[in-house]
């Protein structure tokens, strides 16, 4: 089976676990069908729709720092500057729009393009 293709990240602010230890790197890896379809069943998700982002990244956040794994309840403990994060990153991995925006060189102030989602699978690790 392949290797499964992954984005690096670090929080804004991070995970503080029970320990005081706080994690903020961490992979995200790309989002399979079963993932959301698995989400939707969840009974969790069935009760309140708005969990389904806490089930989907506790599935797909494969690496938070030096965690035994990334669990509902971890997704459920972050700040919110943390989990808006998570779900940019999820968008721009797996969505399929072509988002570029203007920007500019700060050495030499020349005017480019960059594309910003979906990200190139490329700067996966």
């Amino acid at each position: 089976m392949a290797q499964p293709v992954e984005f690096d990240f670090v929080l804004p602010r991070g995970y503080t676990d029970p320990d005081g230890y706080i994690h903020r790197a961490g992979k995200m890896r790309l989002a399979q069908a079963i993932d959301e379809i698995e989400a939707l069943n969840d009974p969790r998700v069935l009760v309140n729709e708005a969990y389904l982002p806490v089930i989907l990244f506790s599935r797909v956040v494969s690496v938070l720092g030096d965690l035994a794994s990334v669990t509902p309840q971890v997704i459920e403990s972050l700040y919110v500057a943390d989990f808006a994060f998570l779900e940019d990153l999820y968008t721009r991995i797996n969505g399929q729009e072509r988002i570029t925006v203007a920007a500019v060189c700060p050495h030499c102030n020349g005017q480019f393009k960059l594309q910003v989602a979906p990200l190139n699978p490329i700067q996966a690790t």
